[in-house]
Parts: structure tokens; sequence; C-alpha cells
């Protein structure tokens, strides 16, 4: 099925911009890079937050290009992405919450990077995915920032156990990765076809840049300075010191 895919449209889920705390990607390289790689839609779904998304959609549905407004929620039991959002969810809720405030804006749930030893905090808790999972739409089975080809196979595994529909994450935060993890549909992605078309897309990964993951450390601290967080910063380094001893 996933073969006989005729008219192709590029759509990059589980994208970054800088109104996230962790990236610096605004709207021209965002631009340039949907252009230079092809992309038709693109998913925007920043920490806790949709002002990136609404702003930006706006600017790229002028150049053909279609944005999904969505949002990267932190739960009190890990991430959750709500796609074809309205307005911003809160943070801090519970899983069951976060999902009860996306289903009010008839979005789709959708679990990213289900497994990642290396970003634990944000990994959906095993017990709670397993009380969850009949809600769910999406769940990553690849993720653009796995630095282990172990970590795609053990998020491949949660969904096959769950039976839930597999989708292929970007986690772009940097213009670089943008464009080398992807799905290919027949159709430009809407809230009514996305599950129907994403079941039956084609996928394309690549292995992480593992430089963007420093990238976004310093991205993060940068920010930090320029909003005078101190005491954020502060733990943070402290934090840092105690494991290099």
């Amino acid at each position: 099925m996933k073969e006989n895919i005729k008219k192709k449209y590029k759509t990059v889920f589980h994208v970054h911009t800088k109104f996230s705390h962790d990236s610096f990607l605004g709207k021209h390289f965002l631009f340039l890079m949907c252009k230079l790689k092809g992309i038709n839609c693109i998913a925007i779904t920043d920490h806790n937050e949709i002002k990136g998304a609404l702003k930006y959609k706006t600017f790229l549905k002028k150049h053909n290009i279609e944005v999904i407004v969505g949002e990267e929620i932190f739960t009190n039991d890990g991430e959750i992405i709500g796609l074809f959002l309205k307005n911003k969810i809160s943070s801090n809720l519970s899983a069951i919450e976060t999902i009860r405030e996306i289903k009010k804006q008839n979005g789709i749930v959708y679990i990213p990077h289900p497994y990642d030893e290396k970003r634990y905090k944000t990994v959906i808790k095993p017990e709670v995915l397993k009380k969850i999972y009949k809600d769910v739409d999406l769940i990553e089975c690849h993720n653009g920032r796995n630095i282990k080809k172990e970590y795609s196979v053990k998020q491949n595994q949660i969904a096959d156990k769950y039976g839930l529909i597999k989708i292929v994450g970007s986690d772009a935060h940097t213009f670089y990765e943008l464009g080398r993890n992807y799905c290919i549909t027949s159709e430009i992605v809407t809230r009514e076809n996305i599950k129907c078309l994403i079941d039956k897309s084609i996928f394309k990964t690549n292995k992480c840049i593992k430089f963007a993951h420093f990238n976004t450390k310093i991205v993060r601290l940068l920010k930090l300075i320029k909003g005078g967080k101190w005491n954020e910063l502060s733990r943070i380094i402290n934090k840092r010191f105690k494991k290099s001893r």
C-alpha cells in the first residue's frame, strides 16, 4: 500500500522554533529549508507554546507551505504533543488531563519519543501509556534525535504493543535538521485525514546529528542569560559540575 503513493507530499512532524526555550529557528530559515527540501507541510510543536505556530502559519501559507499548529506539552507524566490546536494548553497537568484538553479542541493526540534513555525525563511513563493508549492517535516509531538505533527499535516495539499508528518525528530544533526525517503522503495532511494518510505513508529517516543536542544546550543557556534567569542558570551549571566530578 505504501509503495503505491503517486502524488507525493512531504510532511515534517515535530518541529521547534525560536518560540521554544531551546531553539533559535526563525521563520526565514524555516521557509528556506522547506523550499530547499521540497517540504509541503510542517507541524510546528514548540514546547508549551503555540504562538510561533500561529504566527508562522500565516507567513508560510503565503508561500504554499501548510502549517499544522501543535504544541509539545510537558505533563507530570512526560511529554505529549497536541496537533491541530486552537489554544495553548497549560503544562504540568497529568497526562489524562492533557489529553482531555487536546480532545476538547478536537485535536490529535501524539506521543513523541516513547523510549529514550538520554531524555528519560520527557518520555511518557510506561505505566501511564498503558492507561491512556486507547486515547492516543499517533506515536513516534522514530525520532530524528534518537542518538542510538536501538531507540527506534524500542519505539517501534511500543507502537506495535499497543497497536497504534506509527509516525516519524523530526524533533528539529535547528535548520540543518529539517528535511531529514519526514512522512510522504498522497495528499496534504488535514485534521480529517491525518490518521488514514499517516497509516499509509512512506517514512524517510536518517540518523541523529549528535551535534544538534549540544547546539540545543548552548541555545538554552544563552536564552537563560538573555532572560536574566540566573537562578535556573546557576542550578544547571552546578548540576553539570557535580556530574563532571
